[in-house]
């Protein structure tokens, strides 16, 4: 392809035929041979993979009422999502409840009911769910645990340090708020109850899943966020544990670590064994089978330090 191609700014994501024809492509051109039509009026040129960011732009520009939603729109925010909802082969778009449903190929279309402030603009100028309504809008795919751990990601605090926010997505109370205003959505059952589960202090997936694992098997409710010495803000602290029994409970996340944090984390631990805590180390093997390894050793620990 050369450079006077008129296509050339277009090859490396999908483009609609009006975007084509603004730059006076003639329609025969559109349907080279290294051209591939993706839906009704929306096409690839050459063998570019597009983005998901990319197809939601390009299907966006043929809705501009539309927004992206549920699976979708969690991707774009970068929520974690358990891995039979992570396929993204069609996107999820969703128009107001007085409007019709998005129907194209690629596409999954939703006509919601949205309050204020449930549709953002974001990057790109991508018309999207809100973190909050598009955990809502998971209600019925998701179940119990996977809710709890998206929810608990929007409630966290997060680290102005490694994000670029400095307030959590949203609160308990703005959560139940929202589901109060959607009292007959489906799926909204569901998230009542994970909001019940949700605990702010869990900093990933794992630990909300620990967390609820423990509580599974009838364990006391673990204190997140643990102080060695509660007096002290700036005291070490453990991922979750139990004072009482003084136990803490580490999730090392390991092949994301630096060597700077995995040193931290060495003197963090010596510190709480120094203060004859017992510190339990869990990994990602111990996902694996629902975190049997660490229920075993922490009712071991547990009924020795009480006896």
């Amino acid at each position: 392809m050369d450079s006077t191609d008129p296509l050339d700014p277009l090859i490396h994501r999908p483009f609609t035929l009006a975007e084509a024809r603004a730059r006076g492509v003639d329609f025969r051109e559109v349907l080279r041979s290294d051209t591939r039509r993706l839906s009704r009026e929306l096409y690839l040129s050459g063998a570019a993979v597009p983005s998901l960011r990319e197809r939601v732009l390009a299907h966006l520009l043929l809705a501009p009422d539309a927004w992206a939603s549920h699976t979708t729109a969690a991707a774009l925010h970068g929520l974690w999502l358990p891995e039979m909802a992570r396929t993204q082969d069609a996107i999820h778009l969703s128009r107001s409840s007085s409007a019709t449903r998005v129907r194209r190929a690629g596409v999954v279309g939703h006509h919601v009911r949205v309050l204020p402030g449930e549709v953002q603009v974001h990057e790109e100028g991508i018309r999207l769910s809100s973190p909050a309504r598009t955990w809502l809008d998971l209600g019925h795919l998701l179940g119990h645990a996977a809710l709890v751990a998206v929810g608990d990601q929007l409630i966290r605090e997060p680290r102005p340090e490694f994000e670029r926010r400095t307030r959590p997505y949203a609160t308990k109370r703005q959560l139940d708020l929202m589901l109060r205003g959607h009292r007959r959505m489906k799926g909204v059952g569901k998230c009542r109850e994970a909001l019940r589960d949700m605990r702010v202090g869990a900093d990933s997936v794992p630990e909300s899943l620990l967390r609820l694992s423990l509580l599974a098997y009838n364990f006391p409710e673990p204190e997140l966020q643990i102080r060695l010495h509660d007096y002290d803000p700036g005291s070490f602290s453990a991922d979750m544990g139990y004072r009482a029994y003084r136990i803490a409970i580490q999730y090392d996340g390991g092949h994301h670590r630096s060597e700077a944090q995995r040193l931290s984390d060495a003197r963090r631990d010596a510190a709480f064994r120094a203060a004859g805590w017992t510190v339990i180390v869990v990994t990602a093997e111990d996902l694996r089978d629902d975190f049997a390894r660490v229920r075993g050793e922490l009712r071991r620990q547990m009924r020795d330090r009480a006896a």
